[in-house]
């Protein structure tokens, strides 16, 4: 009775993929996002390579199959991790494709559609907002306590956030997320979160950019003057530059030092290696002349006099 049960139930609902076929899907997508990222189609073939458990499941011919991975396996870009939910989107209409109810037409133009918005919200929320969080209180974490444990936070923390937010943005997705992103970019909702997201990023970047670059400029005067304490005179720093800077603008050379490289990388297309060989170089001439001129001395001066 129970097999005829569900048999009347699948005639009367139509296709309908297992809970096996989606996580088949949505494991392809997370693990393979970016094993193929090439000029041409993007992740256009991990898309392709990650539906693939979905076409063979609801469609019956080699012409079906074959039409479907054709049009998955084309231009397609977005943030990975919340991108997510377009696979599961794809899924849903994929499954309303093969049941009659959808054309191919409309799947394709849904796809192209959301390349916009997951890129902007996954690139602001998870890349932009969440890791420089997460990487902030793991780096506090080494600095504050044991060095290591910094670093086991973010390997046990980072895959496991990265897999819960994936797989519920999925889940979303398969279950409705389409009207859902429909009616938030038809309100403007959507532009507002891009918006809110951005600038939450934008602050947590200034944040590090505060806390962890380190800029100086290597010139200070070291004299002595009369301690009346010791009644002997003692060295003590008569000038400083980088604590005129600080006075103020605190942190102004990080700032400089990160726009720099920031305008180097978005308007002058150097790639990180070059960028990173620029750093080292600078670090290099600038540590040779700080001993040359004789900043070393200012820096050992103040650090022996905040120690005292």
């Amino acid at each position: 009775m129970a097999e005829k049960e569900m048999e009347a139930m699948a005639e009367q609902t139509g296709k309908k993929l297992s809970a096996s076929t989606l996580k088949k899907c949505f494991w392809n997508w997370f693990f393979w996002n970016g094993c193929s990222q090439q000029a041409e189609s993007m992740l256009g073939l991990a898309f392709g390579q990650s539906m693939a458990p979905v076409i063979d499941e609801l469609y019956d011919t080699k012409e079906e199959k074959a039409a479907a991975l054709k049009r998955h396996t084309s231009l397609f870009n977005t943030e990975a991790q919340v991108g997510s939910i377009c696979s599961g989107i794809v899924c849903g209409l994929e499954e309303t494709n093969a049941n009659g109810k959808c054309t191919p037409e409309v799947i394709e133009s849904v796809k192209v559609a959301l390349i916009g918005p997951t890129s902007a919200i996954g690139d602001s929320l998870w890349v932009g907002t969440i890791i420089p969080i997460l990487l902030t209180i793991c780096m506090t974490l080494s600095q504050a306590s044991v060095s290591w444990l910094g670093p086991v936070v973010y390997m046990i923390a980072y895959p496991l956030g990265t897999a819960l937010l994936s797989w519920k943005l999925f889940q979303l997705g398969y279950k409705g997320g389409l009207e859902g992103m429909q009616t938030m970019m038809a309100t403007g909702k959507l532009d507002r979160l891009t918006n809110a997201m951005v600038i939450m990023g934008l602050i947590v970047v200034g944040a590090l950019t505060a806390s962890n670059v380190v800029a100086t400029i290597p010139f200070g005067i070291v004299g002595e003057v009369f301690d009346a304490a010791s009644n002997a005179t003692i060295p003590a720093v008569l000038f400083d530059a980088n604590v005129m800077l600080d006075g103020f603008f605190p942190k102004l050379l990080p700032l400089l030092l990160t726009l720099f490289i920031y305008h180097l990388y978005a308007h002058k297309n150097w790639s990180p290696l070059k960028i990173m060989a620029l750093i080292v170089v600078l670090a290099i001439a600038l540590t040779a002349v700080q001993y040359l001129t004789g900043y070393a001395d200012v820096q050992a001066v103040a650090a022996a006099a905040a120690a005292a």
